[in-house]
């Protein structure tokens, strides 16, 4: 048990008392049954690929401290510190997107990755949580200075990030991206008039990708379709949900993971379901919603616009990757590739995860406007 005085003056004491346990402990579970997860899926994978039992939970287990570490951090920095990493981590992760256009892999048909140090790096994970950021900033801006141009600063900054996720493609962050955006938009005082053309503007959108991206015709024709001619992916998830049942088959004792490709990925939901039924996985979707609702609500306690703004974003994003992947799993929406928070397998998806996590934590700790001495940006 940590135990800290209330008198003590150490960065620490003052995360310890300032940081929101109940969300700390919530996120703690997520990443502690995503371990337990990776060790049922991912030995499968590796061995059909022939890349030996426990290449995969090598790796993840690399990450992982990391990734905690980058938490606590995050969450120890005061508002104008998360700005500044937001930006400069924005502009990072943009010229890392570029680059990923010219000398990135390419898997499946898409240049997401970009080799580092050995490692693929997937620079799109983080500038889903830089971007909710700092658009919150420009918003806050708005508002708070008369002359501030935040809210077409905003729109750009919006274009350019849609452009390069669609250059790369990827449909999936980009709707994400979008619909991030626009509810921080609405929060800061959209009119009705202005959330139905973003609305419409989101069909078209929906409606245009389906025409210029053949896999998003693709997944969308195999959603539409019959169940005798479902994917090969989707009909062993399934399978997995219905061998699961309430109680599920028992830890590792799961046969759908040797069949399904991305079993330790976009489908580790569908492990989940199998070998601990339909209790673990209340379990994780009751994790995801207390998150958010509880982020929510204490960001909107809170009378600075800027918390508002980037909690509530960060939050949403956060869910909404969860709901996305899980309701791909069930076949309630086109398969999009995403990866389950903190569940998932995937270096860069947990570390770009735990950096919208760590400034989520920042910006829902008590008294947290005290540790700004100066108001300015």
């Amino acid at each position: 048990m940590i135990a800290f005085s209330r008198n003590s003056k150490s960065a620490i004491a003052n995360w310890w008392w300032t940081v929101d346990k109940v969300l700390l402990l919530m996120i703690g579970l997520l990443i502690v049954i995503g371990a337990f997860l990776n060790f049922s899926a991912s030995p499968a994978v590796a061995n059909r690929i022939g890349v030996g039992s426990f290449h995969f939970i090598k790796r993840q287990f690399f990450f992982l401290p990391i990734a905690c570490a980058l938490i606590v951090f995050l969450s120890m920095q005061n508002l104008k510190t998360i700005r500044r990493i937001a930006i400069v981590g924005y502009v990072l992760t943009v010229v890392l997107m570029i680059a990923t256009l010219f000398w990135g892999d390419e898997v499946k048909g898409a240049h997401r990755w970009i080799s580092l140090g050995g490692f693929s790096l997937q620079p799109s994970e983080f500038v889903k949580p830089m971007f909710v950021v700092v658009a919150a900033w420009l918003f806050e801006g708005q508002k708070k200075y008369q002359d501030f141009p935040g809210d077409i600063l905003s729109v750009g900054l919006y274009a350019f990030t849609l452009i390069l996720l669609l250059l790369q493609p990827d449909i999936g962050m980009s709707l994400v991206v979008s619909a991030i955006w626009a509810f921080q938009l609405f929060l800061s005082g959209l009119s009705l008039v202005f959330v139905a053309i973003l609305f419409m503007l989101g069909i078209v959108f929906m409606v245009g990708a389906y025409f210029m991206f053949p896999h998003v015709q693709v997944r969308i024709h195999q959603f539409l379709s019959s169940e005798n001619n479902l994917s090969y992916q989707i009909k062993k998830s399934l399978e997995a949900f219905e061998n699961g049942n309430v109680f599920g088959v028992g830890p590792g004792e799961g046969v759908v993971k040797m069949h399904i490709p991305d079993a330790h990925t976009d489908f580790i939901f569908a492990v989940a379901a199998e070998e601990y039924g339909m209790l673990l996985c209340l379990l994780i979707v009751g994790l995801y919603a207390a998150i958010v609702i509880r982020t929510m609500l204490i960001s909107c306690k809170d009378s600075n616009l800027f918390i508002i703004l980037a909690a509530s974003g960060l939050a949403a994003s956060f869910g909404l990757q969860g709901i996305i992947n899980m309701a791909s799993t069930l076949h309630l929406m086109p398969t999009k590739g995403m990866t389950l928070p903190f569940i998932s397998y995937g270096g860069s998806s947990l570390l770009g995860i735990a950096t919208g996590v760590g400034m989520l934590l920042a910006l829902t700790r008590k008294n947290v406007h005290a540790e700004d001495k100066d108001e300015s940006y």
